[in-house]
């Protein structure tokens, strides 16, 4: 853009208007020359900030034509009725405020010569991402060709915003969805579930990145661990992170809490009291995002200068107020959330008039965009990376240092939560580069992880005397689990482990489903993520956590987890100490994966030596006993109590002359039937399949989680109910003990037995006493079943 168009920045551009704080800000901004890049030239930078202005304009214009057309007119005449939607589409209103703020982004990218890290907390305002993209032409690898700034390209991409096309193969047809995905440029987090990239921002970058985290003021109520951030930012370990609420003020339906109690300066009184020094903006200007961001970045790169810092620091924390939907007809009302006009245009006449005039207020002629984008186009001079591959989006992490576990010999009792935590502090030593990240809701010595606590300690800003904290601690501890599942998912450039209560883990699974299908999505486009996997050890479970009521007993997380993709979502259920060491050990050897360890913390019999744990690991399931293609029945455990009693249970079968096998199935989504070619090749091949459950084998399943899901998951290995019965949790609990548990969830080895005799076409009596089946029958006193049966 020439010197005399730069000249007219302080105009603005359209509905893009500067207020006379933005215009001094950026020229103080362009006469310090605080950073090296297009600073160092005047004419050049005015000229970017004109641009942006164009750039902007063009973006919102285009995300109108995505919400509601087909096409899209370079000559800026007004559309047809056949040009619009039969079924318009696309919460535009917060995608118009998103793009402005996205130009903004890349305007202090241009202006400082850095490629910044940028997240949608609000993932469905993907339209301003995927607009601005095709308007500069940084697409990804499937849009390339299909999306760009010439009429066909910006067409292509309205009509395929929402056209809910299919392939033959049943998956989407378009590289573009409703949110953030892996064709979105850049897109790191779908950003679906509201408030946790709140929680993970802070996270994110690695010492000497930068990261622009945009968020939404519904999330602000939806998820308050992000109130937080400060406690956890260090500048010795992470990277500069400048948060940025887009506070337009509205819901879907009404005002949110921010708008209800006094808006930005309320908002800005809550942030000072968590420690946060807010930059109040106006949100409807891409230059003041601009100056927002790198003024925030001044703040923390003098603090990072000082010798001597004391924490929290004040994190910057941008608040940009706008109205919702600004630039279109509509904004500012409820309707602005989705679609800002009150008919559709395409049957509308009053409709499609506010449409052409909304689109005529925000018309950029082609010459002027190009040359706008043409500004922008500085990556190969600054010797900068293109936005859609900014640090975030190119973690590849080698694979770690992995020390032997110290195996623990067969026989006897040992606890496989401190074999997790030994093992766990041998991986942290090996690999120094590693920055850390422990997501701990509560009780790390409670779940036998002291080691660990005691190495790396709870990250705190006055460490008490005499307590395992650190300033610079690597254990990020909050009653809140949503919060500290998103310190080991953000965390993706380095090593992560959470542990929490399984009951209570359950609060994390909406950040890990979202981390699951994102991942999974990226494995099915042929561009698997390479961050180490991410592992949760679910601790105090449903069994042992008998002591306290039903709330604490709870395996729906397992359950859950077994629905997603086996091969990117593991659920493992270690059966003893080295069990659990060679599944952790298995998961840092992965990429991409979240893996949950379903482990007990008593102490538990050790039926494995080092070699069968790791072999059973890498089978997914292990022969404890007997051979199932010569038994009369198989006894299948999933889980490390389920093992014990189904031992019980053989024991006693066989005494009664029958042949009985146990088979333990550590991570039961290898057997499942696959429901893609990724999960199928993921999954135990048939010949594997029948080595551990040959057809024709009568089977008693014991499963640590409800009996039906589990089922329902490995139809492979189900026979049907005459030849097959599965035990578990029914939803039965108190304040007992893991025998109470068993017996009143019917799983005990007499009530093993009992599902044998139904299914070998016996009597019960045949494997049980009288007074045992009293006891069954509720008729009996329960304990008699305590003994270890003769």
């Amino acid at each position: 853009m020439s010197a005399p168009a730069s000249a007219a920045w302080r105009e603005g551009y359209g509905v893009i208007r500067h207020r006379p704080e933005t215009v001094a800000k950026i020229e103080n901004l362009v006469a310090r020359h605080w950073m090296d890049g297009a600073l160092a030239d005047r004419d050049r930078a005015l000229a970017l900030c004109a641009a942006a202005d164009r750039l902007a304009s063009a973006a919102l214009w285009t995300v109108a034509h995505m919400s509601y057309a087909t096409r899209v007119d370079l000559s800026g005449a007004d559309l047809a009725a056949d040009a619009f939607k039969t079924a318009p589409e696309g919460h535009m209103g917060g995608s118009l405020n998103a793009a402005i703020a996205f130009v903004g982004y890349h305007l202090a990218n241009a202006l400082t010569g850095q490629t910044r890290a940028w997240v949608l907390g609000q993932g469905h305002c993907v339209a301003a991402i995927e607009a601005v993209n095709a308007l500069l032409e940084d697409v990804s690898p499937a849009q390339q060709g299909r999306y760009g700034r010439s009429e066909a390209g910006l067409s292509r991409l309205a009509a395929d915003f929402y056209s809910y096309a299919l392939t033959p193969e049943g998956r989407p047809a378009a590289p573009l969805g409703s949110h953030v995905n892996p064709h979105t440029a850049g897109g790191v987090s779908e950003g679906g579930y509201l408030g946790f990239a709140e929680t993970q921002y802070v996270h994110m970058p690695l010492p000497g990145e930068r990261l622009v985290a945009f968020l939404s003021d519904g999330a602000f109520e939806e998820q308050r661990g992000s109130d937080w951030s400060p406690r956890w930012w260090r500048a010795e370990d992470s990277g500069f992170v400048v948060p940025v609420m887009i506070l337009n003020g509205r819901r879907i339906e009404q005002r949110t809490g921010i708008g209800q109690e006094g808006g930005a300066e309320w908002l800005a009184q809550h942030l000072r009291l968590s420690g946060f020094d807010p930059i109040i903006i106006d949100g409807h200007d891409p230059l003041a995002y601009a100056s927002a961001i790198i003024e925030a970045e001044s703040a923390l790169m003098h603090f990072t200068s000082m010798s001597e810092r004391t924490y929290p620091a004040r994190l910057p924390y941008v608040i940009a107020r706008c109205i919702k939907g600004y630039g279109f007809p509509g904004a500012g009302t409820n309707r602005a959330h989705n679609l800002p006009l009150a008919g559709n245009p395409r049957a509308d006449a009053e409709a499609r008039r506010q449409f052409n005039e909304g689109a005529r207020a925000l018309f950029v002629p082609k010459a002027e965009l190009d040359a706008a984008a043409q500004a922008f186009a500085v990556h190969d001079a600054q010797e900068r990376p293109r936005e859609s591959r900014h640090p975030m989006t190119a973690r590849s992490i080698p694979s770690p240092v992995l020390p032997e576990p110290a195996w623990a010999p067969e026989g006897g009792a040992s606890c496989a939560m401190e074999a997790l935590d030994a093992l766990f502090v041998e991986i942290v030593k090996a690999n120094p580069d590693l920055r850390v990240r422990v997501g701990n809701p509560d009780e790390l010595k409670s779940n036998h992880m002291g080691a660990t606590l005691d190495l790396l300690r709870h990250r705190v800003n006055a460490p008490e005397p005499g307590a395992p904290e650190a300033v610079d601690g690597a254990v990020i501890t909050a009653l809140n689990e949503e919060a500290v599942i998103g310190a080991a998912l953000g965390n993706k450039g380095g090593l992560n482990l959470a542990v929490s209560y399984e009951a209570f883990a359950m609060k994390m699974l909406g950040a890990l489903r979202q981390d699951i299908i994102f991942a999974r999505r990226q494995r099915e486009i042929g561009a698997p993520p390479r961050w180490l996997s991410v592992a949760l050890i679910a601790t105090s479970h449903t069994w042992e956590n008998a002591k306290n009521e039903q709330s604490h007993q709870d395996p729906t997380l397992p359950e859950a987890l077994l629905g997603e993709m086996a091969d990117t979502a593991r659920v493992l259920f270690p059966i003893d100490a080295n069990s659990a060491a060679a599944s952790l050990r298995s998961v840092y050897a992965s990429h991409g994966q979240i893996a949950c360890l379903v482990t007990p913390k008593r102490a538990v019999a050790r039926l494995l030596s080092g070699a069968r744990a790791q072999q059973a690991v890498a089978d997914g399931a292990a022969l404890l006993l007997g051979d199932p293609r010569e038994a009369d029945l198989q006894f299948v455990a999933i889980g490390a109590y389920q093992t014990a009693e189904a031992l019980r249970a053989s024991e006693r079968l066989m005494a009664r002359g029958r042949s009985a096998c146990v088979t333990a199935l550590l991570e039961p989504g290898r057997f499942r039937a696959g429901r893609d070619e990724i999960e199928t090749a993921y999954a135990a091949s048939e010949a594997q399949r029948r080595h551990f459950f040959p057809e024709g084998t009568p089977r008693v399943f014991l499963t640590h989680t409800r009996p039906e899901p589990l089922l329902g998951a490995l139809r492979r290995l189900d026979a049907g109910p005459s030849r097959t019965s599965a035990l578990g949790f029914i939803n039965r609990g108190g304040t007992l003990d893991v025998f109470g548990m068993l017996f009143a969830n019917h799983s005990t080895w007499a009530h093993a037995l009992e599902a044998a005799a139904r299914i070998l076409g016996c009597g019960r009596e045949e494997f049980l006493s009288e007074v045992e089946l009293n006891a069954l029958d509720g008729r009996g006193d329960p304990n008699v079943l305590r003994v270890a049966p003769q």
